[in-house]
């Protein structure tokens, strides 16, 4: 008796044991498809916003609380915040026009202010002098312009009473209430599902202690019982790349796709990345911050795309509702780059070469794009890559490359008169399909 009672509680602990590792997996059937992955991955390129009332103060969203602004000052700026100059058709076409091809709006910050109208809270446009669904216009504009519309989501929420934590420097809280915090959060994702129909999810603050792990499985599979073929990003576990963790397990993740922040992220051919990065210093808006150069700006692009990525590049609206001009005027340059140079951006794969200071390459059909980055010098070299012909070396939108193949290496001219003065793209046409190619080894040069 006592034999079997011990073959019995094994039994039984084994069973508990395989309910804890299956509850901490997704089920490999609910998750997004192979196709609907390789579709946003072609994009390439999409534009993100930050906005809220705290454009009213030009201090950063959500972190600025409790910090650079006072708690109370900064919980009843929704009070002030009436952007009569917002216009979501300016918002899409600047997307577009940049040649991008999706767009993702902060709908809930970790300031917990929601730019819809949610039945769940009374800390929404609604309560503004504003009154009008920034959300929703925004959705209908994407979708007037071909433009995949996609939303931010916080899992953290500094002003919502039962999150036990309010970035008040009093930790955690005591009095807070998890299943009904989580409630709300479904409640309020339900309504984004049901009445904007996102592309894409993009989720952020589930670092802090009160969220775990499982509670991200939970809610990645309740998002796919809505919508199946919705996009997630991997912000609902602990497990990321972010800024600091370079060596993310992607196992480990949950959901569909790494984020590596302001940071271009590394060449890799197995699993999806986005790197989203600010095209200023600050996410939100703030008065004279410094922007990048045009320069920097396509070579990020070039770059993500090179390690086979996409990139999220970032704007932050003023107060009013604009996005400022010089911003405006910089991404339109992006776009006009993209009008000429796009076949070596999208639809395209990283590789064969890795990135470096001086190139990094794309490859699609039977070419390679290499991206010069250091026109500097005279020539370029590349390592020859083995069982490999190529059958012609061109500038695009320029003249034929002038070229060689000694020593292992190919060696490349580079002429005193690019086509661009910002980006140039070297196209290697090849007799074999170039995604067959495997990575190559770096020169050091």
């Amino acid at each position: 008796m006592n034999a079997l009672k011990q073959v019995l509680v094994v039994n039984l602990l084994f069973l508990c044991i395989l309910q804890s590792v299956s509850s901490q997996t997704i089920d490999p059937k609910i998750k997004t498809s192979k196709e609907v992955m390789d579709d946003f991955m072609d994009k390439r390129f999409g534009m993100f916003i930050h906005w809220g009332p705290v454009a009213l103060r030009g201090t950063e969203i959500g972190w600025s609380r409790n910090k650079l602004v006072p708690q109370a000052e900064y919980d009843n700026l929704y009070k002030e915040f009436n952007p009569v100059l917002f216009d979501a058709n300016a918002w899409v076409l600047t997307a577009k026009n940049a040649g991008m091809k999706y767009l993702t709006i902060t709908s809930k910050h970790h300031d917990g202010f929601c730019l819809w109208p949610s039945a769940y809270t009374e800390y929404d446009i609604m309560s503004s002098p504003y009154k009008k669904d920034i959300i929703g216009e925004l959705a209908k504009a994407c979708k007037k312009h071909d433009i995949k519309f996609c939303v931010y989501f916080t899992i953290l929420d500094w002003h919502d009473k039962n999150y036990p934590i309010h970035n008040d420097g009093k930790g955690l809280q005591t009095d807070g209430n998890m299943d009904a915090f989580r409630d709300t959060i479904k409640n309020q994702l339900k309504e984004i599902i049901t009445k904007y129909d996102p592309y894409m999810l993009w989720f952020d603050g589930q670092w802090e202690e009160p969220w775990t792990d499982e509670m991200g499985i939970d809610l990645y599979e309740y998002l796919k019982t809505l919508k199946k073929d919705l996009i997630i990003n991997n912000r609902l576990g602990k497990e990321m790349s972010a800024i600091k963790n370079m060596s993310a397990d992607h196992s480990k993740m949950i959901g569909d796709y790494d984020t590596p922040e302001q940071r271009v992220g590394n060449l890799n051919m197995d699993f999806p990345w986005e790197t989203c990065m600010t095209i200023a210093n600050q996410w939100a808006w703030k008065p004279n911050d410094k922007v990048k150069s045009l320069k920097e700006c396509l070579q990020t692009l070039i770059k993500t795309a090179s390690g086979n990525g996409n990139l999220l590049f970032n704007v932050g609206p003023m107060a009013d509702g604009r996005i400022e001009q010089r911003q405006i005027d910089l991404l339109k340059q992006m776009g006009d780059w993209l009008k000429i140079y796009g076949e070596s951006i999208y639809n395209t794969n990283g590789g064969p070469y890795i990135p470096n200071k001086g190139y990094s390459a794309t490859r699609k059909g039977n070419k390679i794009y290499v991206h010069i980055f250091d026109d500097t010098k005279t020539e370029l070299l590349l390592p020859a890559i083995a069982g490999i012909k190529i059958e012609s070396m061109s500038w695009m939108n320029g003249k034929t490359a002038d070229w060689k193949e000694a020593d292992g290496q190919y060696k490349a001219i580079i002429p005193a008169q690019l086509p661009d003065k910002n980006s140039n793209v070297l196209v290697l046409q090849i007799d074999k399909v170039a995604m067959d190619i495997p990575i190559q080894k770096v020169l050091s040069k």
